[in-house]
């Protein structure tokens, strides 16, 4: 018999996060079943209400990055409000913050300041930079941590432009990274009754997600090879790359070394690359000149046929190939359909469902359960009221603007 309460039932954080990576960590624990309470300003709300696709009220972007928590506005400059959000904190197991380094000390909520009260409190903090380098407390986005991070080159086209991608790779990653060190933080204060300070930034996630393709360019000093992964050594290369189909339509491949020349022959390519001297993937690591006239002779016999036609035969022989979906084709792809990473969940502002981010994992006893983002001050009266104040008192706080 499944538990439908979530593998976090039981869990509590309260955050003081905005943006895309301070809010994702909570927003999956608030899917597996945690207690997310989202300190927000009163009247005003996280800025990211209104980001994104806006329908009826509804923000794509607040929705995506915040369902499933519940909504306190607080004034944390009142001394009301601090008192609030401290006895918040002594019921609380994780605290999330993502403010430039420092400023969460001025405002009264620090690490130091709230493990007095807590002492097992896991206190998350997200920044740009990271706490220590020489950028520290300056602002940062998704931007900066693709372009730092190595990833903008990693993805860049030869001859063309680099560019920051539209996804929030860097925003995502570090929300995954925060999530989990915030979950090892957890284990830790649950078995010793201590907390610590987990400190995550866009920049360490972003080189944190490029692994041991960065770690390769730096044991080599020179940098990897655009335009298609083409991997390994002169004596054994790999390549993972995108070609178009006679449509026009790309698939992507990814081969081993072992499996270079019997793809090639598998796909009827072998003969006419080796008449042109260019059936050694190797020969990619001599020149620019070489790798661009391999992949330009592969263009041209992947635009031959159609992409069904060629994944068909990759796969029947268990190669590596897939279409390469645009974002709405991704939505509808039956991999991504049936093991529910797209999901559909009515929203009753909207007056009908809408499509969104299922959940990655697939837990066999205690599912994941998708909510949606609350209204702004949403749920004050019912924290307020578990706190132990009174209806009257928290009129008095509206009427003070301290919530």
């Amino acid at each position: 018999m499944t538990d439908t309460k979530g593998p976090l039932s039981g869990i509590k954080a309260v955050t003081c996060s905005t943006a895309q990576a301070g809010t994702v960590p909570y927003m999956l624990m608030a899917d597996m079943g945690a207690e997310i309470i989202k300190i927000e300003l009163p009247k005003k709300g996280d800025g990211s209400r209104r980001a994104g696709e806006v329908k009826n009220g509804v923000s794509s972007f607040f929705e995506t990055n915040n369902r499933g928590v519940k909504s306190l506005t607080l004034n944390l400059k009142s001394k009301e409000g601090k008192e609030i959000l401290h006895k918040l904190i002594k019921r609380a197991d994780i605290f999330g913050q993502n403010f430039s380094p420092g400023a969460a000390e001025r405002n009264g909520f620090g690490y130091e300041e709230l493990k007095k009260i807590n002492p097992a409190i896991v206190y998350a903090s997200v920044s740009a930079y990271g706490p220590d380098g020489p950028s520290a407390n300056l602002p940062g986005t998704d931007a900066v941590g693709q372009a730092i991070g190595g990833v903008t080159e990693a993805f860049g086209v030869p001859g063309q432009q680099r560019r920051t991608g539209v996804a929030s790779v860097a925003d995502e990653t570090c929300g995954l990274i925060t999530l989990s060190g915030v979950l090892a933080a957890l284990i830790h204060a649950k078995n010793t009754g201590r907390g610590q300070k987990v400190e995550t930034s866009l920049i360490g996630s972003a080189f944190r997600l490029m692994g041991w393709t960065m770690t390769t360019s730096m044991w080599r000093n020179i940098p990897p090879i655009t335009g298609a992964r083409i991997n390994g050594s002169r004596e054994r290369a790999g390549i993972a790359a995108c070609f178009n189909d006679i449509e026009g339509k790309p698939l992507a491949i990814q081969l081993e070394p072992d499996h270079w020349r019997p793809t090639l022959e598998l796909l009827g390519f072998l003969d006419n690359l080796e008449k042109k001297g260019l059936d050694d993937l190797g020969l990619a690591f001599e020149s620019e000149e070489n790798k661009n006239l391999i992949l330009e002779e592969l263009n041209k016999m992947f635009a031959t046929n159609k992409r069904e036609h060629w994944i068909k035969i990759l796969r029947d022989e268990r190669r590596i190939a897939a279409p390469v979906n645009s974002m709405i084709e991704a939505s509808n792809d039956p991999d991504i359909v049936e093991n529910n990473y797209v999901t559909e969940v009515f929203h009753p502002d909207l007056g009908e469902k809408f499509k969104t981010h299922g959940t990655p994992w697939k837990f066999s006893e205690t599912p994941s359960k998708i909510g949606i983002a609350p209204k702004l001050a949403e749920h004050n009266n019912e924290i307020l009221l578990d706190l132990g104040y009174s209806i009257d008192e928290i009129k008095d706080f509206e009427n003070k603007e301290i919530i």
